[in-house]
């Protein structure tokens, strides 16, 4: 297994490291990490050019979460459709052959090691010189591969937290808390449990500069900018 996961390991990295919220914001002709908190993340992007700008870049580093954990289930199912009959039963080329298809364990280890690395890439992109977001889209992305009704759960508290309070740092901490609490709760394997546990924690920590400001009073709420009133006629 140790080449399938290195593949994995590797692949989600250069995903993960995809600076999707660089790359949109130099499309507007701005240095994301000139402006704002600084940060390439997708909160960020949205502060500084606007709801399309932001939502496009949280929209993109899902897609590399998603990617990330779900190529090698994809991968693996189809290695095991071509090696099995209709009726489950090994084909007989591959068992003459004597070739070796993963298990649904394997495949989730593959998936799981994909996503990690995928959120560590993102996190620290070698694109951009170990600079980068706090992975709570590109976790998103790879966990509603793994675990949709858990993701689903943190999406609710998410939403929750953030419309009552206004802070999307706060929001993210709380459904990066909720992510293992969930998958404890709706008795998922293991492995994923350890993967919630891993990607929460990691998540929460890079949000330590946040959690002092909150305690502090200054943290920044996401307020919508006013309209421009309409200029009256003489």
């Amino acid at each position: 297994m140790l080449i399938p996961l290195t593949i994995a390991a590797v692949a989600g990295y250069f995903l993960g490291a995809i600076p999707f919220g660089y790359l949109v914001a130099r499309a507007y002709g701005i240095n994301i990490f000139e402006h704002g908190s600084k940060s390439p993340g997708a909160t960020n992007v949205k502060r500084v050019l606007g709801k399309k700008a932001g939502n496009t870049v949280f929209a993109l580093d899902a897609v590399k979460g998603a990617i990330a954990a779900g190529w090698p289930l994809w991968i693996c199912s189809v290695l095991v459709l071509h090696a099995t009959h209709s009726d489950g039963s090994p084909a007989p080329e591959s068992s003459a052959d004597g070739a070796r298809i993963f298990t649904d364990v394997e495949a989730s280890y593959f998936a799981v090691v994909g996503l990690l690395f995928a959120v560590l890439g993102h996190s620290f992109s070698c694109f951009t010189r170990f600079k980068g977001g706090k992975g709570v889209a590109t976790s998103a992305g790879g966990f509603i591969v793994l675990m949709p009704v858990v993701t689903l759960i943190a999406l609710g508290v998410w939403l929750v937290t953030f419309f009552a309070s206004r802070y999307v740092s706060l929001a993210s901490i709380l459904a990066a808390a909720a992510i293992p609490i969930g998958a404890v709760l709706l008795h998922q394997p293991k492995l994923l449990v350890g993967l919630a546990v891993l990607i929460g924690a990691f998540v929460i920590v890079l949000h330590r500069p946040n959690i002092g400001r909150l305690l502090n009073g200054t943290e920044n709420k996401f307020v919508k900018k006013p309209a421009a009133a309409p200029s009256e006629n003489p």
